[in-house]
């Protein structure tokens, strides 16, 4: 078998034999498939020479590590000549077990192919090559591990596409040392050099430009940046917001995010003024029972004019919004935090800041941390996610009953029976509210 045919970045990134590399790809772009050739030439030499060389393919997880070694190492082992011994064992390491693929060839020399965390990082004196290092869950952890591995006079190979600014290929590319060879291809240099891909089809299929602005044209998405900046938050923030006795009797739209433990239990109410969303209470309380909870809510439905509430119903959020439902009726609805669904109801919350129509309360400290902690970032698989750091605070919990209460003003379901039927529920607690202290006088 002849071997591989590699594209002009691809032979650049092959032939430069420093002793620190570090490339950024774009996606499906061949970097793994040309490091892989890269280790298993150095090896085939070495048993050529009488030499024994040791690699070790640290990568994102099992399965990247067994397409590294099938696809890659030994697929180059054979169209080199090279008789190989393939074979699979568990690696064991503070008492966790992970599978490890390894070839060796006749001379002795052996590549090991892994998933890269701070403890399979360990225990090797060898030349290594990180695979997709910007996805490696604790990369600086890893890294902190990894280097007395390679302190011997070995090589390193480190090959990603980006992941923001907030792990160490990013710290790696953009340091200003020459030690490094430093290569970055993205999708135009690529089939520039002839990578047969049609990039507008891509694109226009992938319907992401945050997506493809990151793995293909190898944007640095800052992962530290928030959803929402500070000059959103501040654009929209009033010092009449947020008042409750600042009401002014309009429909009203609320969203609850709901928690039991750890994280914050809200509740948030926006009253419609034209097209602008005035938050006029925004109820936060930590490790209260689910009673209170309902207490709570049912305390907004009775104080405003509520058309519709939009109630996270994630996993323990069942049974609160199938009794909400009960008390309160259609105006009530559940909404699964799943991830297409929490891109929607971020991308309708991030909307409301942008075009300022909403009112939020101003110089509350925990309010712009809460709906600040929020970050969007991209997958391994392209597909975007949400994180928000548990600082003690919740997870963004303000500003995810902002969001729903945003979803709720998206379609408020103002019809001529919600409106009567919350005005109808408002005018039975005030008259409960003036009926009750006369029956207690007599």
């Amino acid at each position: 078998m002849t071997a591989p045919l590699f594209y002009p970045y691809q032979r650049a990134w092959i032939a430069d034999d420093s002793r620190f590399k570090c490339g950024m790809f774009a996606r499906q772009t061949g970097k793994t498939f040309a490091t892989t050739f890269e280790i298993a030439r150095a090896c085939q030499l070495a048993d050529v020479e009488g030499r024994k060389e040791r690699w070790v393919i640290l990568s994102r997880g099992e399965r990247q590590a067994k397409e590294a070694m099938e696809e890659g190492v030994k697929r180059h082992c054979q169209a080199l000549g090279a008789l190989v011994e393939a074979h699979e064992n568990d690696y064991q390491t503070d008492g966790a077990t992970y599978r490890a693929l390894e070839v060796q060839l006749p001379g002795g020399s052996r590549i090991t192919a892994l998933p890269a965390n701070p403890d399979t990082a360990r225990g090797f004196s060898a030349n290594v090559f990180l695979d997709e290092f910007a996805f490696h869950q604790d990369s600086r952890k890893i890294w902190t591990a990894l280097f007395p591995v390679i302190s011997a006079g070995h090589r390193l190979r480190v090959v990603s596409t980006p992941n923001g600014k907030g792990n160490k290929f990013y710290d790696l590319m953009t340091a200003g040392d020459a030690l490094w060879y430093r290569q970055t291809t993205d999708i135009y240099q690529a089939v520039a050099d002839g990578l047969p891909r049609d990039i507008e089809q891509l694109r226009l299929a992938l319907g992401d430009a945050d997506a493809w602005a990151q793995e293909y044209e190898l944007k640095w998405l800052d992962e530290a940046a928030a959803w929402l900046d500070y000059d959103l938050i501040a654009g929209c923030e009033h010092r009449d917001a947020g008042k409750p006795d600042l009401y002014t009797g309009g429909p009203c739209v609320v969203g609850v995010d709901i928690a039991a433990r750890g994280d914050l239990f809200v509740i948030w109410v926006d009253e419609l003024v034209g097209d602008v969303a005035w938050c006029r209470e925004i109820i936060a309380r930590k490790r209260i029972s689910f009673r209170e909870q309902d207490a709570l809510l049912d305390g907004c439905f009775r104080r405003y004019k509520v058309v519709r509430c939009c109630m996270d119903q994630t996993g323990m959020g069942e049974k609160p919004v199938e009794d909400a439902r009960n008390r309160h009726g259609s105006r009530v609805e559940g909404v699964l935090f799943t991830g297409p669904n929490k891109l929607a109801l971020a991308t309708l919350g991030k909307e409301q800041f942008e075009d300022k129509r909403c009112r939020i309360p101003a110089g509350m400290a925990d309010l712009r941390a809460d709906l600040h902690k929020l970050k969007k970032v991209i997958g391994p698989t392209g597909a975007p996610r949400f994180i928000a750091e548990s600082d003690g605070a919740g997870h963004a919990d303000r500003a995810w009953a902002k969001f729903l209460a945003a979803s709720a003003a998206k379609n408020p379901g103002l019809t001529e029976f919600d409106i009567q039927t919350a005005l109808e529920g408002r005018t039975k607690s005030l008259l409960r509210g003036f009926i009750r202290p006369l029956v207690r006088q007599y």
